[in-house]
């Protein structure tokens, strides 16, 4: 087994050479873990919006439900989503299973939950500030939703970020869908599983600083979005959705 040196040194020297296996690998996970982000994301903040704003029995519960799926081990998002997909399961007729698809639904699964919750609170804040004036206006739920999400969109570009940080990072639901099929299914997470446990550090090592690297340009990506929303909407005289139901 190589040194904690050596395995530093053949790491910088597979990212500096573009190894090909090593950037392969990369490219699936940016591209499955992006994807399942757009479908999480298109379908999360729809839901979560309106869950800000809406009144009807069971809400609580419901929110409850949300709150708690956000602590669901993704290895158990894994399982569900293996049996949905199973031959014998209802999904089973896609065909599915240990593949790109399946790698994609199991981490929209995952990361939908996370983009609810959060563009619920994001929503809600808005609410609480400026949707008693919207309401005076005539606005109804659904165009509340609207007006509050848009208003907090950059908030909401936040969110999407943190839901593809909590997508590219996790490991459980790819490795039991996808099955780590070299050149197939095989990503950044679990290919650092099984070469670690191969003893191919190096190239663990190598997944891993481009991992941490993806992971640091989101937090990055993050605090700029924050500090522009605040250069940027310091100073709104009143909320956007308020200037459109007075024009």
């Amino acid at each position: 087994m190589p040194s904690f040196a050596q395995s530093i040194s053949t790491a910088l020297q597979l990212l500096g050479s573009a190894d090909p296996v090593l950037w392969r690998v990369v490219a699936r996970s940016l591209a499955v873990s992006g994807l399942a982000c757009v479908i999480a994301c298109v379908v999360g903040v729809v839901l979560g919006a309106w869950l800000a704003v809406a009144s009807f029995p069971g809400r609580g519960a419901l929110l409850a439900l949300v709150n708690t799926l956000l602590a669901v081990p993704s290895v158990v998002v894994g399982l569900v989503v293996f049996l949905l997909l199973s031959r014998s399961g209802p999904l089973g007729f896609l065909g599915w299973l240990f593949s790109f698809q399946a790698m994609v639904l199991a981490q929209s699964v995952l990361v939908l939950p996370v983009v609810v919750a959060l563009t619920r609170q994001v929503v809600d804040d808005a609410q609480q500030a400026h949707g008693e004036q919207l309401q005076s206006l005539g606005a109804r739920s659904a165009l509340r939703a609207a007006l509050l999400a848009w208003d907090e969109r950059y908030a909401l570009l936040t969110v999407v970020l943190a839901a593809f940080g909590r997508a590219v990072s996790e490991v459980g639901a790819v490795m039991v869908v996808g099955g780590n099929i070299e050149g197939f299914t095989r990503v950044m997470t679990t290919a650092i599983a099984l070469e670690t446990s191969k003893g191919d550090l190096p190239l663990a090592l190598a997944l891993g600083l481009v991992l941490l690297a993806v992971v640091l340009l989101l937090n990055v990506a993050i605090a700029l979005l924050r500090r522009w929303r605040e250069r940027v909407e310091g100073d709104a005289p009143m909320p956007q959705g308020d200037a459109v139901l007075r024009a």
